[in-house]
């Protein structure tokens, strides 16, 4: 618990220098650019780019100050053996905020557009102070969640409940703390989250939200992603195109990391839930537990799908450089950050205990 207080401290910490200060800087022609995370959000929204600017800002920006702020605040409470009531409540939002709070998913980014800048573009770039600051944060993100047990903090936050033998009990999906199964409805004792024995309309939300995503999969893929602009000609790049340039000029590892995170993740994930919801409609009883670590593999990997889209927002305000060089967003872009953010929410919905309770049914008839 110490070694995660120390990271999660100073991680949130490093986010003020590595938000305002500039992390990178590019010289071309006698000319400079410098990126600024909120530079690049505030780019998108002039050029009309709500909705990319806005769950960027809030994913990269807003999210992991409240991640962490609220998780130094526990952790340091604990530490010195205060726990007040709302402590629970507290720490089940730090965690429920972990996938969502995307600033190692923004370092992936930030790699692969200084990457381009390098090799691609054959520029010359520097990192700045904030670079250095936002290069630690998102490594000590990544520590933090290695060194966190959540069940260590959940036991020192409530410990554990004890049920009768012979009373049907459920289990708390947050904190894991066990409860009568008369409860179901009520709030945890410890962490807040309403009881539930099942998600409830986990299927017809699940199949919604994995139909939508599907459906803007493929303007997600067909439509521009980004719009450069290079001493007035101007080209538009889709996700294909992008990857089929990078293996055409040998940048294969790119080429192979932005066709994982931005196609072959994205699409695989749609199926494999998918493939999860087919299982309670049929009540299959094959595969069960491969199944369940699928799912929460997806769920896991769904996330570095959006590093595609933050390149963009890392490009916009460093290659801004009017009629020489200029970098924005396509439509395309906004189209493939909702369709990862439906799915990221369809494994959220979906309640992987449907598959066992379907399959059990199954065999009972």
């Amino acid at each position: 618990m110490v070694a995660a207080l120390a990271c999660a401290t100073a991680t949130f910490l490093l986010l003020f220098p590595s938000n305002v200060l500039p992390l990178i800087r590019v010289d071309i022609l006698g000319q400079h650019g410098e990126n600024v995370t909120a530079a690049g959000i505030r780019i998108l929204l002039s050029h009309g780019w709500f909705f990319l600017a806005a769950v960027s800002g809030v994913m990269v920006v807003v999210l992991p100050f409240l991640r962490f702020g609220l998780l130094s605040v526990v952790l340091g409470l604990l530490r010195l053996g205060h726990r007040p009531r709302w402590i629970g409540r507290a720490f089940r939002w730090a965690m429920w905020l972990d996938p969502w709070a995307m600033l190692d998913v923004y370092l992936l980014a930030a790699g692969v557009g200084v990457y381009r800048l390098v090799n691609v573009a054959q520029l010359r770039v520097s990192i700045q102070p904030g670079g250095m600051c936002f290069v630690a944060a998102a490594l000590l993100t990544m520590l933090t969640r290695a060194t966190l047990d959540s069940r260590t903090v959940w036991r020192a936050i409530g410990g554990e409940f004890d049920v009768a033998p012979d009373v049907e009990a459920l289990a708390c999906t947050t904190c894991d703390v066990v409860q009568p199964v008369s409860r179901d409805g009520e709030p945890c004792p410890r962490c807040g989250a309403t009881l539930r024995t099942r998600k409830p309309d986990a299927m017809l939300r699940t199949v919604a939200l994995l139909l939508a995503a599907l459906i803007l999969f493929f303007p997600a893929n067909i439509y521009p992603m980004n719009v450069s602009s290079h001493i007035g000609e101007r080209e538009v790049y889709t996700i294909f195109s992008g990857v089929r340039a990078l293996f055409a000029g040998g940048l294969w590892p790119l080429g192979i990391l932005i066709f994982c995170t931005s196609i072959l993740i994205p699409f695989g994930k749609i199926l494999a839930i998918a493939w999860c919801v087919w299982s309670v409609w049929r009540g299959s009883d094959r595969h069960l537990v491969a199944k369940t670590k699928l799912f929460r593999a997806v769920a896991e990997l769904g996330r570095w799908s959006k590093t595609d889209p933050y390149v963009i927002v890392f490009f916009v305000p460093l290659v801004h450089f009017g009629v020489l060089a200029s970098e924005d967003a396509g439509p395309g872009a906004t189209a493939f950050v909702l369709m990862t953010f439906l799915t990221m929410w369809a494994s959220v919905t979906f309640d992987p205990r449907l598959m066992w309770d379907a399959a059990e049914a199954g065999s009972h008839e």
